[in-house]
C-alpha cells in the first residue's frame, strides 16, 4: 500500500450560510465543500483519494510519491 500526502486549503465559501470550499493545490481540478470545517475535511480526503485512483488507472504519473 502507498500512502500519499496532499496539502489542502478550506476557504469559507462567499455566500453567508453556505459553508466552506475545500481543494488541493497539488492536484489541478480536485476540490469538494461541507457544511462545516470537519465536513469539508472528509469529503475533500474522499475526492482526493478518488482523483488519485482515477490517476493511477489512467496511467497518469502525475501523483508525488509520498510516505
Amino acid at each position: 500500500m502507498k500512502y500519499y500526502s496532499f496539502q489542502i486549503v478550506i476557504e469559507k465559501e462567499e455566500e453567508e450560510g453556505a459553508g466552506y470550499y475545500a481543494y488541493s493545490p497539488t492536484l489541478p481540478g480536485c476540490f469538494s465543500n461541507g457544511a462545516t470545517i470537519e465536513e469539508a475535511k472528509r469529503n475533500i480526503r474522499e475526492a482526493i483519494e478518488l482523483h488519485v485512483a482515477t490517476l493511477l488507472e489512467q496511467g497518469i504519473p502525475y501523483v508525488p510519491e509520498m510516505a
